[in-house]
């Protein structure tokens, strides 16, 4: 099994006993709505300057024209910490880089909110400016860079290949602006991911060999996930037993510096429908949220646009009533005992955390499970679930 320092392939939910007793020892409606998300994925802004063929949001239009308010995302996220959110990664439906204030809303989630920061960024308009004021700040920047060669990235984001050459030169610039901080190596931790496909297998490890090169912590690899929803079909039904083997020839990159977190076990699950490891899915709506750049709250990520999982707008309404209104509550009945979860996007971002939430609730002693798993070592990133 290659590394993976920071559980990228796995779950960091057990790490979390408070609010997963607080779930286990939940049974009425008004203690489930008191239970706040552990970690959010914010949206500054819904356009994109790149137009990836793997894109599971396409459907969404990348709309530049939808852009959180400066001031008021300041002033929710305030009130997030007060509740208890203890992470935010600003990704989303756009790339979040071309929200001109990112540098100040990330200073603001840090330093006033009290909660952990993160970026998954294409990392072309990831600059100098923006380093030096973000970077002392923040917990981890992931950089998409979904191929190891100029001409296969090109065609995979559908844009310019001196856009292959940027990205790289943004995250070593990143390495060395992070060195001149002062800051520590590895906090931020700094890295790069792919989503492997039959259009870039064969550079994958060119990838993971640029990623080390330019200083970074860490690389990932990880699998296609098809949503539902998106307009793209081409990898539909794609299976990863071929490119398996490549995990020892990336293995060998490891050092004490530098890791590759080859993600099989999500690979795996592929192979298996995800509704024969658990019938209803624990961690929505408690545990995590997604704020589009619209201001429209929701309970999962596979299912923007989807009513049934909308829970109110923050530029109308506190995060707190929506986290606790009707709608909300609506919800939590309708995925407890409606939701067929074989309509949900398969191998979705909280799978490993549905499968330890399961485990969990049918433990003849859950505090005790918890106990000893916490007894082992808190692991880096622990609010990123």
């Amino acid at each position: 099994m290659s590394q993976d320092t920071y559980k990228i392939d796995g779950s960091k939910i057990l790490n979390h006993p408070d609010r997963l007793m607080q779930w286990v020892n939940a049974h009425t409606i008004d203690e489930k709505l008191k239970i706040d998300p552990i970690y959010l994925e914010i949206a500054p802004v819904g356009g994109c300057n790149h137009r990836c063929t793997f894109c599971a949001v396409d459907y969404l239009g990348y709309n530049a024209a939808n852009i959180l308010e400066t001031q008021m995302l300041k002033e929710r996220l305030t009130e997030m910490g007060q509740l208890g959110v203890r992470s935010v990664m600003y990704a989303g439906e756009g790339e979040p880089l071309l929200h001109k204030d990112l540098a100040e809303i990330i200073v603001h989630t840090r330093s006033i909110a009290g909660i952990d920061v993160a970026i998954t960024t294409n990392a072309t308009p990831l600059t100098d400016r923006f380093a030096r004021v973000a970077l002392p700040y923040t917990k981890w920047i992931k950089a998409s860079i979904n191929a190891g060669s100029r001409e296969e990235y090109s065609a995979i984001h559908k844009t310019s290949p001196e856009h292959f050459d940027r990205a790289w030169e943004n995250m070593a610039n990143t390495v060395r602006i992070r060195e001149q901080l002062g800051l520590s190596p590895g906090e931020p931790a700094l890295g790069a991911q792919m989503v492997l496909l039959p259009d870039n297998a064969n550079t994958a490890i060119a990838f993971a060999k640029r990623a080390k090169d330019s200083g970074l912590d860490y690389a990932v690899i990880k699998p296609y996930s098809q949503h539902k929803k998106s307009n793209t079909k081409v990898y539909e039904g794609l299976k990863y037993d071929d490119y398996m083997t490549m995990e020892q020839e990336l293995e060998a990159l490891n050092d004490g510096r530098f890791h590759v977190t080859f993600r099989s076990s999500a690979m795996d699950r592929l192979k298996s429908s995800h509704a024969e490891r658990y019938k209803v899915c624990p961690s929505t709506p408690f545990m995590w949220g997604y704020i589009m750049a619209t201001g429209d709250v929701y309970g999962c990520s596979a299912y923007l646009l989807d009513e049934r999982f909308n829970y109110g707008n923050i530029n109308k309404e506190s995060f707190a009533k929506i986290w606790e209104g009707e709608k909300r509550k609506k919800a939590i009945d309708f995925v407890e005992n409606e939701l067929d979860i074989t309509e949900c996007r398969q191998n979705c971002r909280m799978a490993s955390v549905n499968i330890d939430m399961v485990a969990l609730k049918a433990a003849q002693d859950p505090e005790r499970m918890l106990a000893e798993v916490n007894a082992k070592g808190i692991p880096s990133h622990v609010n990123f679930i």
